[in-house]
């Protein structure tokens, strides 16, 4: 199984259109257009049910401390782990493309509904929340169910560029076994034992001018 996407390439940094957030050399960052970004994919094996999508960023500092504070930076050596942009489940086996800003294509203060999709531009397909929805929890004007997809808005002082890594999994079940306000790490494990292929590609972004992509 074969993916990839028109808006970047495998391996090259994200323009900032899909992103949540862009530098602002006066503020350190501000939102961005946050478009989910197009994916196409090709060569789904025989057998499969369903397709699910999950998009992560494997770099997100194991702690805050030092995140977005003036005068320090987050240092590269600082254990990482995931943080979930887009979970999306129950994708039609004979679909075979998403269009940019299809899913998403302004920034949403207060989340977005799920897991039904108001006008999915994909019948049948369901999203999950995201972990915005952790992150804004103790922001009045920002709060709330963050379903769908939201992009790359890394911490403006991390002294690494992140990676943004988007896996398509064929599926041998036409659902997923998830409902509500479902995880990606929920939907990791539903899917354990029906993956018959998967297909990876990724991009990088940063919010540091300081770091190279």
């Amino acid at each position: 199984m074969k993916l990839w996407s028109d808006s970047f390439k495998d391996g090259a940094a994200i323009p900032g259109e899909y992103a949540f957030c862009v530098i602002d050399p006066a503020t350190h960052v501000a939102l961005s257009n946050n478009k989910n970004p197009h994916l196409a994919w090709s060569d789904v094996p025989a057998g499969t049910k369903s397709l699910a999508l999950i998009v992560h960023d494997p770099d997100v500092p194991s702690r805050g401390d030092d995140v977005n504070q003036e005068g320090k930076t987050v240092p590269a050596n600082l254990p990482r782990v995931d943080f979930f942009h887009w979970v999306l489940v129950d994708l039609p086996a004979n679909a075979t493309q998403i269009a940019a800003a299809s899913f998403c294509a302004s920034v949403t203060p207060g989340g977005k509904s799920g897991p039904a999709i108001a006008d999915s531009p994909i019948k049948g397909a369901h999203h999950g929340i995201n972990d915005y929805t952790g992150w804004f929890a103790q922001d009045a004007q920002m709060a709330g169910d963050y379903f769908g997809y939201d992009g790359p808005c890394p911490p403006w002082n991390d002294s690494i560029a992140h990676r943004y890594v988007f896996t398509l999994y064929a599926l041998d079940i036409a659902n997923v076994a998830v409902d509500g306000k479902f995880t990606g790490a929920q939907v990791r494990e539903a899917i354990a034992g029906h993956v018959l292929e998967q297909a990876s590609l990724s991009g990088r972004y940063a919010l540091n001018p300081d770091v190279s992509i």
